[in-house]
């Protein structure tokens, strides 16, 4: 099934998602020559930086507003952001753009991940199957000190497939 007209979706981005490869859009996006997609994206203030097939860079500074009482950014959001990556990173492996499905997710939170700080978040597709898939997913610091990472196996959404 291809992307069907929507009101948060102009005519341009549809024909782009049915005929560009995974790793085209996600670099499209890069570009800025495609918008991000996502509501969760936009609200997570995420930037996708770079795309080759099997693997996502993102450019990630979360604010204030993702802060648990702790003042250091929620772990619900530093997972979200890993889930993203992890996808992201699966869906660059397809010949036409289609989304993921999350079957699990294990994160490991190693240092604090702090409100108007640039994070550099990295996907990587492990196993690009046909039918569950497996990749990795790693932020890191200004410094470039691992923060945290996540193992994520993934399934193709196929109401976006043909």
């Amino acid at each position: 099934m291809s992307v069907e007209t929507g009101p948060q979706l102009d005519q341009r981005l549809i024909d782009l998602w049915n005929t560009l490869s995974g790793a085209e859009l996600l670099q499209a996006m890069a570009d800025g020559t495609v918008p991000e997609i996502s509501h969760v994206s936009r609200h997570l203030r995420q930037i996708v930086t770079g795309a080759e097939p099997g693997r996502v860079d993102i450019s990630w500074t979360p604010t204030a507003d993702l802060c648990n009482p702790g003042n250091v950014v929620h772990g619900g959001y530093i997972a979200m952001i890993l889930d993203n990556a992890a996808c992201m990173a699966a869906s660059s492996t397809f010949e036409r753009f289609t989304p993921m499905l999350t079957l699990s997710l294990n994160v490991d939170y190693l240092r604090a991940v702090n409100a108007d700080e640039t994070y550099t978040v990295t996907g990587t597709c492990l196993h690009p199957g046909s039918t569950r898939m497996v990749s990795n997913a790693l932020i890191h610091d200004a410094e470039g000190r691992p923060v945290a990472q996540a193992t994520a196996s993934v399934i193709p959404n196929k109401a976006f497939m043909p």
